[in-house]
Order: C-alpha cells, then sequence, then structure tokens
C-alpha cells in the first residue's frame, strides 16, 4: 500500500497544536458512537489520552522506515490483545480519529487529507491485525505473575521477583506493563531489570509515583504470593544496538533498571564491552541497588559505576549524573544508553550531544503504555 506521507505530515501538523483537543474529542465520538468499547478502557482516561498522541507522532515520524513502523506496530497489537481488542473495532476507530482530526484543523482540512488518513490507517490495522492473529498461535493475551519476592529498598521503592506462568520471551532491556487486581483495566510499564534466566522470572524495581494508583499498590500493598498481571514484552532498548567496544551508561533512580539488564546481559558475552554507569540518585539513600550492582562488577570486570547525587551537598555531591560525567572528565567516544524520565532522558541528550556524542550513538527508551486506538 502506499501512502502519501507528505499529506499525512501537513495534515497532522495541522492537528499537532491542539492535541488535546483532538484527542479528547476522539475519545468522546469513539464512547458516544460505540459504548460497549468502553469497557476496555480504564476508568480514568488522562494518562490513555496522552499515549494516543505518543503513538500516533510515532508513526506519523518515521513513515520512511517502513520496517521500524511495521515492528512498532507489531509491538502494539501483542500488547493490544490484553485490552480484548478484536479486528472489528478498527474500523471504528479509524472513523472517529479521521473526524476527531478534521474537526480540530480549524477549517483547514482538505478531501485529500481524508483519502491520506484513510490509507494510513488501513495499514496500520492491517499490520495489527495481522500481528495480533500470529501471537495469538504461540502466546496468551497476558501472563499471570506471582510475587515470589518483595523488598523494600527504600520507604518508596520496591524490588519485585515475579513468575510468570507461562514463559516469558523477553530480551534485556525490555520492558512489561503491570496490572494489578486492585486496579482492573489499568496498565503502567515497568522495565524490567534482570536479563533471561532459566528459571523464567522477572525482577521488576518500581518507585512510588504520587497518586500513582499500579506503582502505590505494587509497594505499598503487594506481597510474596499474591499474583499480577503482566503485558508481552516491548521496547527497542538492546546490547545490539551498540557499534562499539565502550559504552557509557547513564540511569537516574529507577531508570537503572533496564541498564542493569543490559549489564547482567553482557557478562556472558565472549568479548564483553566496557561499561562506565553513571546512576543518578537525589539522596545517598535513594541508592537503592547498591549492593547487586556491586556484586555485578565484580562479575563483569570491565564495569565502572559511578553514583551522582543531586539534592545533598558535600564534596562531589550536588550532580546528576550527566554532570558527573563532565566532572570526570569522560568524553563518550562510543555508544551512550540513557533511561529515566522523560524529562531526564531528554536534558541528558541534549547535553549529550552538546558534548559532541552522535545523536545516532544516543539509544534511549520511552515505555508509555500505547492505548488501544492505533495504538
Amino acid at each position: 500500500m502506499t501512502l502519501d506521507i507528505r499529506l499525512i505530515r501537513e495534515s497532522w501538523s495541522l492537528v499537532e497544536p491542539v492535541a488535546d483537543q483532538v484527542t479528547l474529542d476522539f475519545y468522546s465520538r469513539l464512547f458516544a458512537e460505540n459504548p460497549r468499547i468502553r469497557e476496555l478502557f480504564p476508568p480514568a482516561m488522562d494518562l490513555q489520552r496522552d499515549r494516543l498522541f505518543g503513538a500516533l507522532t510515532q508513526v506519523v515520524l518515521n513513515l520512511e522506515d517502513t520496517e521500524g513502523v511495521r515492528e512498532y506496530l507489531g509491538q502494539l497489537a501483542r500488547d493490544h490483545r490484553k485490552y480484548g481488542v478484536r479486528p472489528e473495532h478498527y474500523p471504528a476507530l479509524g472513523n472517529c480519529l479521521i473526524a476527531a482530526m478534521r474537526a480540530g484543523s480549524r477549517g483547514l482540512w482538505q478531501p485529500a487529507y481524508d483519502q491520506a488518513w484513510a490509507a494510513a490507517y488501513a495499514f496500520i490495522a492491517e499490520v495489527m491485525i495481522q500481528a495480533a492473529d500470529q501471537d495469538a498461535v504461540t502466546a496468551p493475551p497476558a501472563w499471570i505473575g506471582t510475587v515470589v519476592g518483595h523488598e523494600m529498598r527504600t520507604p518508596d521503592i520496591a524490588v519485585l521477583t515475579v513468575e510468570p506462568n507461562h514463559p516469558y520471551p523477553f530480551r534485556a532491556g525490555q520492558y512489561t506493563t503491570v496490572q494489578t487486581a486492585l486496579w482492573p483495566r489499568v496498565w503502567r510499564a515497568y522495565s524490567i531489570a534482570n536479563a533471561p534466566r532459566h528459571d523464567n522470572r522477572i525482577v521488576l524495581h518500581v518507585r512510588t509515583v504520587p497518586g500513582g494508583w499500579v506503582s502505590t499498590a505494587l509497594v505499598k500493598h503487594t506481597r510474596p504470593g499474591d499474583t499480577i498481571l503482566l503485558g508481552p514484552p516491548r521496547g527497542t532498548l538492546s546490547l545490539e544496538q551498540a557499534t562499539t567496544s565502550h559504552l557509557v551508561f547513564i540511569a537516574g533512580g529507577t531508570g537503572l533498571a533496564p541498564l542493569k539488564a543490559l549489564i547482567e546481559e553482557s557478562v556472558w558475552m565472549p568479548e564483553r564491552p566496557a561499561i562506565d554507569l553513571f546512576h543518578g540518585v537525589r539522596r545517598t539513600v535513594d541508592a537503592y541497588d547498591t549492593e547487586a550492582l556491586n556484586n555485578l562488577r565484580m562479575q563483569h570486570r570491565r564495569l565502572r559505576i559511578v553514583q551522582a547525587v543531586s539534592d545533598e551537598p558535600g564534596p562531589g555531591y550536588g550532580q546528576t549524573a550527566i554532570d558527573a560525567l563532565e566532572y570526570h572528565r569522560i568524553v563518550p567516544s562510543g555508544d551512550v544508553f540513557v533511561c529515566g524520565s522523560q524529562q531526564m532522558v531528554r536534558v541528558t541528550s541534549d547535553r549529550l550531544v552538546r558534548l559532541g556524542v552522535p545523536a545516532g550513538r544516543i539509544h534511549t527508551e520511552y515505555t508509555p503504555d500505547a492505548p488501544v486506538p492505533v495504538g
């Protein structure tokens, strides 16, 4: 199928400035015209609205990369199975999406845009339906995970060890989505903090977020023996992205989790890369995984760990992770992996570019739980 990328992006520029309005209109139309579809979505829709636009942006900005878009859409489709999305839902979603964009364009929408988006959405739906059908042959929509370990590392950070009820085929660097019994239909993304193991277990680093339904349930109200639901593994962060033998890892808070998984994987590589890990925390007590990191350093032998503390005074303190990198006069000559909050990743990536690191060697992973519509 041939897509008119110029028209898609031209029309996208009309609705991007009013994204909140368009997204709200989309869901209003969708639920009014298809009341039963509302059952697929969480009770609170604020975060879901952000995810819709984030997923659309991902697709629109990468249309030239056909294989990359297909991989992204395939991951969305496999993830959407946990919501109960079926092929017959897609036409309604597409019609409401195009209608909402047309209404939000302030009278500048052209008939040709309708045709371009209809073709684009048909492509999206076809790829996602095929991927979901293929996935259904070998994998469940979601895994039941039994919590076999729950360690409170700080008053607001817990490390959970979870055993899925079926083989969980993830790669180091990926993330999962979690639903607890306390909040049905509410899913949150958490990076997996270990490389694949023979026992099929995964480790999650969870910090409570103010007002966070799932994070609070996992940290404060979950105990060994409890069960949670796990969505399929997602994400593209991997050591395969690296093209050099010296790597710099920069983590903020629990953004340490996927980088720790990559370090664990690298221990078993015949020619393991040299890794400098900069872990930024606000206070010394927030360095929740020091013992495990030191054990990894002893196994790895080519791993250096630098802890940066931003909110405490003292020599070497008052630094973020990227500050510490500059303080130690590390000039990244290889690949850099950055994980943390979106703001932390954005600021750090900008600083790295100013330090001369090519953008193509900066590897990041945002982990939004993509929405049902396109996702």
